[in-house]
């Protein structure tokens, strides 16, 4: 084996702690297992830190229960298996086949199954709002639906799934689309309603389903059939770009779940984080419209854009991190707590921030 095929597998460790690999990964691991000591014995490690937090005590070798781990033992083992769930989520696993508009959401679905195993007994953790860690997924069983429909997959929920607009309508004048913010806050109620008369591992078990068929979908493998414009949750953009949409959220919902178990959740691969920040930069941009105060918004490390007035002098600048806006956008920090650096007129920066945090039906 070449060194750079030791480096792969080293990678896969982590994610195999966790038993998230596809099978031919998983024989690609147990045969460099078999070959290399140096692996074997972190493999056993990363695996004895996972078995550590997974439960009860067993039983020994002489049938008496196995001695209870200290206090400090458990924390060691809760900072390594923070790190061991990092490295994880960062791997590479195995996704669908498909286009490259649907590799974030494909990442991010694989993201979220990768940490959902440390749910399980601990689902009724508070993550946000009022809801329980089974909460977020029955969200996104809702939230999936509007692109699922438009796609020709049914719903898994009994109901009546938010509608967008028909094929070919205007830039979302009509009456419908002005009450699609109410309409998809009596859905998502529903099916979290629904969802909570079931088990958690039936939500998942539909949730994944439901993944799994927009990313069998003719529009995630076509970038021309993905190029048309249909209008979901009150916005109007390429299919292409509602597979972005909901990389975004099953993202945003994965650091939730994340932030209420104690495990670090890294953020999206730089080109995926890259693909989002974009998206809610143009979105925002028409949001504001073409007579706000002109702000020179720019990502650390990154892009820069004028939000606003083209036709006035830019009187302001913001700087935020990419992670951060997208937080803000996801109604994850309000506009007055979010780090940013800034300069010039504080009520255009402060509009922008504004109304970025209501742009979130997360």
């Amino acid at each position: 084996m070449t060194d750079d095929d030791h480096e792969r597998v080293r990678d896969l460790l982590a994610a195999w702690a966790f038993g998230t690999l596809p099978p031919e990964e998983r024989q690609t691991v147990a045969d460099h297992l078999a070959e290399c000591a140096s692996c074997a014995a972190e493999a056993e490690r990363l695996r004895e830190t996972v078995r550590l937090l997974d439960g009860p005590a067993g039983n020994g070798a002489d049938g008496q229960p196995d001695a209870a781990p200290t206090a400090d033992l458990y924390a060691e083992s809760a900072q390594d298996l923070s790190g061991v769930l990092s490295a994880a989520l960062r791997a590479r696993p195995a996704l669908p086949r498909v286009a490259g508009h649907a590799v974030p959401y494909a990442a991010a679905v694989a993201g979220l199954k990768a940490l959902l195993p440390e749910a399980e007994g601990r689902w009724p953790t508070p993550v946000v709002h009022d809801w329980d860690v089974h909460a977020p997924l029955a969200h996104l069983l809702a939230a999936d639906e509007p692109l699922a429909g438009r796609l020709g997959i049914g719903p898994r929920v009994p109901g009546t799934p938010v509608e967008g607009e028909s094929e070919g309508e205007g830039e979302g004048e009509g009456e419908g689309e002005a009450d699609w913010a109410g309409a998809w806050n009596r859905r998502t109620a529903e099916v979290i309603a629904h969802e909570h008369g079931r088990t958690p591992a039936e939500t998942v078990a539909d949730w994944s389903a439901q993944a799994a068929a927009l990313l069998a979908a003719p529009e995630a493998h076509d970038p021309e059939l993905a190029a048309r414009a249909t209008t979901l949750m009150g916005v109007r953009l390429p299919v292409a770009e509602h597979f972005l949409v909901r990389a975004f959220e099953t993202w945003i919902h994965t650091d939730d779940i994340g932030r209420a178990l104690g495990l670090a959740v890294p953020p999206p691969p730089a080109d995926h984080l890259g693909q989002l920040v974009r998206l809610a930069v143009r979105i925002l941009g028409l949001a504001l419209g073409p007579t706000a105060p002109p702000v020179l918004f720019a990502v650390t490390g990154g892009e820069q854009w004028v939000l606003g007035s083209e036709d006035e002098p830019v009187g302001a600048e913001l700087t935020l991190d990419p992670v951060d806006f997208c937080l803000l956008v996801g109604g994850r920090y309000a506009p007055e707590e979010v780090p940013r650096g800034t300069t010039g007129d504080e009520a255009a920066v402060r509009n922008v921030l504004e109304r970025a945090a209501s742009l979130s039906w997360l």
